[in-house]
């Protein structure tokens, strides 16, 4: 991947009262949009009561408390934590591969990750069952996600190699997109040669959905994610320098091999993670890291890895919300939802941005 020259930044970045009040009114959006996914669904709760049986008060009906204990929480709490890691990911690809396309499902990562995913679904006994990932214990939780993360760096390693010796950000996506499909074709060769009831289960996978985790396995996707995005953090310099290219990253005596690879590990370990419990969830990775540039309009990574991961937690639960309006009980497919919204914002990055570089 050819060297950059230095970018600079072309908006005036807000001040860190500014940055702040952003960033607290992205904190009051999560919050209002977790408790209105726990009222949401098949029996409606009136959101008041939902707050009150959050923090322990009791909705006054016991019924209700149940469903949102049990059931809701959890779900809320996962598309929290998704939408973080997923926006977080998305954001350390863009500036390793200095491309605003670049994301988790476009380089080829969900791809990689959903091989680890297949080969436990589909080579699982016969007790697996149409509840096999819910039903996984902690252990069993940790060893899935690790599995996964393994798999997406494997796939972000391969890619990042052959782009050093591309030219070009489009180079990267195709690469990206190749890898993926060789990827993918090995996952369809195993679906073909697995058992025939194991197949559903893994179809239904491939939906994506904050639906399925169960409180045993919230541990492992809250631990492997707060791990993943507090190495991100820990990152912030290096990405920065990254963004003025690899001469200007080596005279700050950065190890520009060590940092490529740090973040290769950390943007694997969380968008492997998620995959693995929520399926390929598409798009919220390239979308949120650009919704936070919008907004806080600076290019420092300590500002805007906090406001990618609320954005991202902000576009999960929403579109978690937007999948259970029937009323019937049935759930709008996840990922064909956030298509309808990303597919146009990549439209609009394409064509109304050709030539303005990553930011």
């Amino acid at each position: 991947m050819a060297d950059d020259a230095p970018r600079v930044a072309t908006s005036t970045s807000p001040s860190a009262a500014g940055s702040i009040l952003i960033l607290s009114l992205l904190l009051a959006l999560v919050a209002l949009l977790f408790v209105l996914d726990l009222g949401t669904g098949s029996v409606s709760i009136p959101a008041q009561k939902a707050f009150q049986s959050l923090i322990g008060q009791g909705s006054g009906n016991e019924a209700w408390d149940k469903i949102i204990q049990l059931f809701r929480i959890p779900k809320a709490l996962t598309a929290l934590i998704a939408g973080a890691c997923l926006a977080v990911s998305g954001l350390l690809l863009q500036t390793l591969f200095s491309n605003p396309l670049a994301g988790p499902d476009i380089l080829g990562t969900n791809a990689g990750a959903s091989i680890a995913v297949a080969l436990v679904i589909l080579a699982a006994g016969q007790s697996g069952g149409s509840s096999f990932l819910g039903s996984l214990g902690l252990a069993g939780s940790t060893l899935l996600a690790l599995a996964a993360s393994l798999g997406a760096a494997a796939v972000l390693a391969l890619v990042l190699l052959i782009s050093l010796r591309a030219e070009g950000p489009h180079s990267v996506l195709i690469i990206g997109l190749l890898i993926g499909f060789m990827a993918g074709s090995v996952v369809s060769f195993l679906v073909y040669f697995a058992l025939p009831q194991k197949v559903p289960v893994y179809l239904a996978w491939t939906y994506g959905s904050f639906q399925s985790l169960r409180r045993a396995q919230l541990p492992a996707l809250g631990g492997i994610g707060l791990l993943g995005l507090a190495l991100a953090l820990a990152q912030a310099k290096s990405l920065d320098a990254l963004l003025l290219g690899e001469r200007y990253t080596q005279s700050l005596g950065i190890n520009v091999k060590a940092s490529r690879s740090l973040i290769v590990v950390t943007a694997a370990l969380l968008c492997g993670t998620v995959t693995a419990f929520c399926g390929p969830i598409a798009f919220l990775g390239i979308a949120a890291p650009h919704a936070a540039r919008g907004l806080m309009r600076s290019q420092r990574h300590l500002i805007l890895l906090p406001a990618a991961a609320l954005c991202g937690s902000i576009l999960a639960l929403g579109a978690d919300i937007l999948t259970q309006l029937p009323r019937s009980g049935a759930l709008l497919p996840l990922n064909p939802l956030l298509a309808l919204v990303g597919a146009p914002l990549i439209l609009f990055i394409v064509l109304g941005r050709p030539k303005r570089g990553l930011l």
